[in-house]
């Protein structure tokens, strides 16, 4: 029968659409939302819009279904959803504060091409069952792999970060979020703001999607001297969009990035390349032109601008250059002191799934640029950022204090990001890291040392220093540890061939670094780390060559309940490497191979924001 129950103040007719073979019928749990049978797969959704959201039921193993939002006869938002079918994984909100009083229409569709076709009958339709209106969502932490001091989302998945700005005592950290899923997909500018680099306010989605399409990487600038007219001090969002084809636009904002208004003849640049992405812009002063970095295909292009509206073409950059197993990612294009001279030279970053370990890497150049051309110094090399699984889309900070050049990656690795075992969020960030350049035989090489806000972090610390001739077990290395910790290390070498050090738990669970100094090497294996079977990438030693002829040796682990990152020298070296134990590692015992060493300063500091 078709009948309506009755409903309390009843403002808003939601319309839903299901495109498929079945029809659906469902009465929602809330009692002020009824969704109705129309036959042929339609069906009719009402709810009391004085609430502002409606949850949608979301189970990862479900096959997407496209949802179209429409007011006023006009389509104001569409997205993914991946409604749940059998379970429920977790909940998102659909905001209807905006449409309060209006009708709104919600239009469901499955993906035609979706292999997979889904019974969703009106007796087993976990969405149906439990969709319900709500005027808050709960983004209390309910995942135990949650940091303690990383960046991570409220909830959703997150990847590259973007449009990294400083202004007026704020650092703006933009990121690639979807807000309908712990997965992949519906590509928007998340927003966070952060007075430290530590502690962050998380803000709403700051550019989403349009007619043009979803909104990709991109970076961000401050327009000191107003040339593109919106403005002196707006701050200007360059991003590509992702539809048909990638095209380049901008949007700007006059309140310290807290709203943005699309610039209204975006596109700004477009290509015939289908691989055309990720704008990194900055103000090249010599010129007095705005310099974009795009990444093509598997080279950087240059443009130039005298307004971040008209661009025009000057180079390119990457044949026979690094790297090139997969296309050439989130460009950054910026100048650095070398280490111990009055010289400075350009770095350019690039990012591409083809690291020293498979997926996900960033490498870097050291040369010259003049405005127009950036020249590698070293085209034989190939360099790498990062030695571990976990580092990817390293950019950074426009426009920060003091001449500093800070650092930050997407610690995940596209071979297993769907995978990790976490579903309120998915994907945090790296601690941040100032760069700089050193000089060894010769050549330039990047460095990447922890920025020194992360030791505002210290809290209860304890230090100690032995000798190691075999093995040395230190047990609870520290109070109240909840897997947020720091170690700092100085170690003597005493003639051993292998200096070696392991975190691990009561379940057996162990991350065992080393130092192999006949092979000049420090690896870090995270084969038994805790739950590694979700993806057959996972279990991974990961290893990287060390200075030869150190007899001292120095290094900073941080570890935060579900990664591991290992600063050599100052950051000479770096490796990052995500982890999941059961519980925290909280044991360390060092060990040494066909020699000794002395432990000369062994520190362990919990961390806590």
């Amino acid at each position: 029968m078709n009948v309506f129950l009755p409903l309390r103040k009843l403002q808003t007719l939601l319309i839903c659409s299901i495109f498929m073979n079945i029809s659906l019928l469902a009465l929602a749990a809330d009692p002020s939302l009824l969704i109705k049978d129309l036959g042929e797969g339609h069906c009719l959704v009402r709810v009391n819009t004085t609430q502002k959201y409606l949850l949608l039921p979301v189970e990862d193993a479900s096959p997407d279904v496209r949802i179209s939002m429409i007011a006023d006869n006009k389509e104001v938002k569409n997205f993914d959803v991946r409604l749940a079918i059998n379970k429920v994984d977790y909940f998102v909100p659909v905001d209807l504060s905006d449409y309060s009083g209006k009708l709104v229409s919600f239009k469901f569709k499955m993906n035609s091409n979706d292999p997979v076709r889904v019974n969703l009958s009106p007796d087993n339709t976990a969405c149906c069952r439990e969709m319900k209106l709500s005027d808050t969502f709960d983004t209390t932490n309910r995942e135990k792999f949650r940091p303690v001091y990383h960046f991570s989302p409220l909830y959703g998945w997150m990847n590259d970060p973007n449009g990294m700005v400083y202004k007026d005592g704020e650092y703006h950290l933009f990121y690639q979020h979807n807000p309908y899923g712990s997965k992949w997909g519906n590509m928007n500018w998340g927003h966070a703001i952060s007075k430290d680099l530590i502690n962050w306010e998380h803000r709403p989605d700051a550019i989403t999607p349009d007619a043009f399409g979803t909104i990709f990487s991109g970076s961000a600038v401050v327009d000191h001297n107003n040339t593109a007219g919106f403005g002196a001090g707006a701050i200007i969002a360059i991003y590509t969009q992702n539809g048909d084809r990638q095209v380049q636009s901008i949007a700007y904002s006059t309140d310290n990035g807290r709203t943005f208004t699309k610039y209204a003849d975006n596109p700004v640049l477009v290509s015939e390349a289908r691989d055309f992405r990720d704008p990194k812009v900055f103000w090249y002063e010599r010129t007095k032109r705005w310099i974009m970095v795009l990444a093509v295909g598997q080279e950087m292009q240059i443009f130039s601008s005298p307004n971040l509206k008209n661009w025009i073409f000057e180079s390119s950059f990457g044949k026979g250059q690094g790297a090139h197993g997969n296309v050439w990612e989130c460009p950054d294009l910026f100048e650095l002191p070398v280490e111990g001279t009055n010289e400075k030279k350009w770095v350019l970053l690039c990012s591409l799934g083809d690291g020293p370990f498979g997926d996900s890497a960033t490498q870097y150049f050291v040369g010259t640029f003049n405005g127009k051309e950036f020249v590698n110094e070293s085209p034989s090399k190939t360099k790498w950022m990062d030695w571990g699984k976990d580092h990817y889309a390293t950019v950074t900070w426009s426009d920060a204090p003091d001449n500093r050049r800070i650092a930050i990656a997407w610690m995940s690795n596209w071979q297993y990001a769907n995978d990790v075992p976490t579903s309120q969020y998915r994907s945090p960030n790296s601690v941040p890291r100032d760069l700089s350049l050193f000089t060894v035989d010769g050549e330039t090489y990047l460095q990447s040392a922890p920025s020194p806000e992360l030791l505002k972090l210290r809290d209860v610390s304890k230090k100690r220093s032995f000798k190691v001739n075999g093995t040395r077990i230190i047990k609870d290395m520290i109070a109240g540890n909840e897997g947020a910790y720091e170690i700092e290390l100085t170690i003597e070498n005493q003639h051993a061939d292998v200096i070696g050090f392991r975190l691990y738990n009561d379940k057996g669970e162990e991350v065992n670094m080393q130092y192999d100094m006949k092979e000049k090497k420090f690896s870090m294996d995270r084969r038994k780390s805790g739950d590694v079977g979700f993806n057959e990438n996972f279990p991974m030693l990961t290893w990287t060559a060390i200075e030869s002829g150190k007899d001292e040796l120095k290094l900073r682990l941080f570890v935060d309940k579900s990664s591991v990152e290992a600063f050599g020298d100052g950051g000479r070296f770096v490796m990052t490497n995500q982890v999941f134990p059961s519980e925290p590692y909280t044991h360390i015992d060092f060990y040494s191979k066909g020699g000794a060493y002395k432990v000369d300063s062994f520190v362990i500091y919990k961390l806590k924001k």
